[in-house]
């Protein structure tokens, strides 16, 4: 069968730019609905069998209706296109407000034909799934009082539910993998963490706050395809290995954090034992163009500000952060910076200029010879600090009160 992957939406993302005239939405927000036309396009032209969205329609868990209708829009593409759609509902779809309904309910609640929204852990049969012969394991973001409903726990059992909250779903997976037909496909989606995966910024995914799905559980060799959703740095976390555990990331750049990450959905034939995984590039997706640099000279500073930053900027959302002594604030000329970047979809100045501030010890003292007390109060003459007394006693106080 073949299978459509995307997730991180975050269609409502109008962090950056203006409105469009014509439809008076962020421009920001048609480089997303952009995205998503095109992986609605693709899903039609190659007939796929099934589209999988792994969470985050939204940016906004309370999404304005203007947003909500061009979702729907696009989703309702792929219903009178009779393609089966699985919405998975992710951290940013759920309202924290227990009883609440998610931003996607409307799909649900209408019981839109092909599309099935998936709000908690659950097992998809091809019954289930307008007899598309593969079985699905859903694990939606979880949180913990959600868990406690969806399992049927009490607030009265041990405290230990909590701290292993992570061992639970693994062992509920495990039921599912366990119920599964091994003679189907079988794939799990998840909108969730997994241990060694990387964020944006290449920060390692550690166990916390957010669920963090074990290597063990994804890497399951009785599972096909494993679609993840909620980190948005491209990746698959089992390269080279079956099953793929894909994060295809966000379908367009939320910030400067993603700068340098191309964007994608996934297409993959997925049979039982094996996936064949092609990567799809989202073109013409926004640039982000981001500049550091300090000021060494005060000669020509305009010009070579100028010089830090590429020559084509056109369309592109830029950055351009300089660091300089205070006293050279008037020699940058930020007017016509932003008219040299007149061609960027925006352009930021950053400016950070620095202080200069030297303690100087007395002579013929070392710091070693000195109280904590001396020593802040050198701190506070050398910057300058206002109602240094008052600090003092206060800093006094503190130190006679841990003394005690």
């Amino acid at each position: 069968m073949k299978l459509l992957h995307f997730a991180d939406a975050h269609i409502d993302m109008a962090n950056y730019g203006r409105h469009d005239p014509e439809t008076g939405l962020p421009l920001r927000v048609l480089d997303f609905l952009k995205s998503l036309d095109t992986i609605v396009d693709a899903a039609i032209a190659e007939r796929v069998d099934l589209v999988i969205f792994a969470g985050d329609a939204y940016k906004d868990r309370s999404p304005a209706p203007t947003f909500q209708r061009e979702w729907g829009k696009r989703i309702m593409r792929l219903s009178q296109a009779k393609i089966p759609t699985l919405l998975l509902i992710g951290n940013h779809d759920l309202s924290p407000a227990i009883g609440r309904a998610h931003a996607i309910q409307e799909f649900d609640t209408l019981q839109v034909p092909f599309i099935k929204v998936l709000d908690k852990p659950q097992f998809l049969t091809p019954g289930d799934l307008w007899d598309v012969p593969v079985q699905v394991i859903a694990m939606p973001w979880i949180t913990r009082s959600g868990l406690m409903a969806n399992l049927e726990m009490s607030a009265a059992e041990p405290s230990e539910i909590f701290s292993s909250l992570e061992t639970r779903i693994s062992s509920l997976i495990e039921e599912y993998i366990s119920e599964a037909d091994k003679s189907l496909p079988l794939i799990l989606t998840a909108h969730a963490s997994v241990e060694g995966a990387t964020f944006g910024l290449e920060r390692m995914v550690m166990l916390g706050s957010d669920l963090a799905l074990p290597t063990s559980v994804v890497k399951d060799t009785r599972l096909d395809y494993v679609a993840m959703g909620h980190i948005h740095k491209p990746q698959d976390v089992n390269e080279g290995n079956h099953p793929p555990v894909i994060y295809p990331g966000s379908i367009e750049r939320i910030d400067f954090g993603e700068m340098k990450d191309d964007k994608f959905y996934i297409l993959a034939e997925v049979e039982r034992g094996s996936a064949k995984v092609e990567w799809k590039k989202i073109e013409g997706t926004r640039r982000f163009i981001e500049r550091r640099t300090s000021l060494t000279s005060s000669e020509n500073v305009t010009e070579f500000l100028k010089s830090q930053l590429p020559k084509n900027l056109s369309d592109a959302i830029v950055k351009l952060t300089v660091e300089y002594p205070r006293e050279w604030d008037a020699l940058i000329d930020e007017s016509a910076l932003r008219k040299f970047a007149a061609t960027a979809f925006e352009f930021h100045l950053v400016k950070k200029p620095k202080i200069e501030a030297r303690v100087r010890i007395p002579e013929g003292q070392v710091v070693s010879s000195m109280s904590p007390l001396e020593l802040l109060g050198q701190y506070f003459d050398s910057s300058k600090v206002n109602d240094a007394d008052e600090l003092k006693k206060l800093a006094q106080e503190i130190i006679s009160e841990d003394q005690i």
